[in-house]
């Protein structure tokens, strides 16, 4: 059984004002974590962090939750405002593309990309920048990756510079688990994982990290990421653009399963160090 997690102060933020009603709600209903969990179809652990103000809700969850908690949707009519504040509000747009997209296509030149993140690992390096809303900003980063856990998920392809590998951000054990993360991750039939080896000196994704995502009824969407926030790219000669160096990106990396194997070697490294 997981353990139950103390909330934050509920005006910290929207997420943890969220957290406060959800455990308002289950605790005038006479019902514990475990059981507010069965009726909501998820886990404990997912009710605990979410009073803990830890994850973003998904929408379908929300309205699980109203459902076993006979809530009358007030938590559904609160999860458009969690979204609001959960993700900056340049980034929201993205967010909500990244999660119809069918095909996703990655270059990360520094860091494992967010999709591919885990907790230990994202924490240090978004705590690099100081933020009041620390909690926050991990929730919603880790919001994001169930899209690759579902029976619909897209095609995913990441390409990641071998300086992804050798920045131990969090320290050696930490870089063990992210990594061993990779690997599975990369044993989904959908995804592939790649690294470009640092014997490519010079390759196209050297100013920075791209995406490309594709949808079903839409245009293709670029998205570039920046020093102080990253912008969407529409216009179909920069897609162009982006589409030609992933293409050359992917034929400078290592074969997935070279790659895997470049993965494990830095696993070793890590342990013994």
């Amino acid at each position: 059984m997981a353990v139950e997690i103390e909330g934050p102060d509920p005006s910290s933020s929207m997420l943890a004002f969220f957290g406060s009603e959800l455990r308002r709600l289950r605790t005038e209903a006479g019902l514990s974590q475990g059981e507010t969990a069965k009726r909501a179809h998820t886990t404990q652990s997912m009710i605990s962090k979410l009073e803990a103000a830890q994850r973003v809700p998904s929408e379908e969850l929300t309205r699980d939750l109203d459902t076993a908690l006979n809530t009358d949707g007030h938590l559904t009519r609160l999860h458009p405002l969690v979204l609001r504040y959960a993700y900056p509000q340049w980034f929201l747009p993205y967010v909500e593309l990244e999660r119809e997209a069918k095909s996703i296509k990655t270059f990360e030149s520094q860091v494992v990309p967010g999709l591919l993140q885990a907790e230990d690992y994202a924490r240090p390096l978004l705590a690099s920048g100081r933020p009041d809303n620390l909690n926050a900003l991990v929730a919603a980063r880790l919001s994001r990756q169930p899209i690759l856990e579902d029976d619909d998920r897209p095609r995913a392809w990441f390409v990641l510079d071998e300086q992804v590998l050798r920045r131990p951000i969090g320290g050696h054990q930490v870089m063990v688990r992210q990594l061993e993360r990779l690997l599975t991750a990369g044993e989904e039939p959908r995804t592939v994982i790649q690294v470009v080896p640092e014997r490519v000196t010079a390759h196209p994704g050297v100013e920075g990290a791209f995406t490309v995502l594709s949808l079903d009824e839409a245009p293709d969407v670029l998205y570039v990421d920046g020093f102080s926030q990253g912008r969407i790219g529409l216009e179909a000669h920069e897609l162009s653009h982006a589409r030609h160096a992933y293409d050359l990106l992917r034929a400078q990396a290592l074969s997935h399963e070279d790659s895997a194997e470049l993965i494990r070697t830095y696993i070793v490294r890590y342990r013994t160090r």
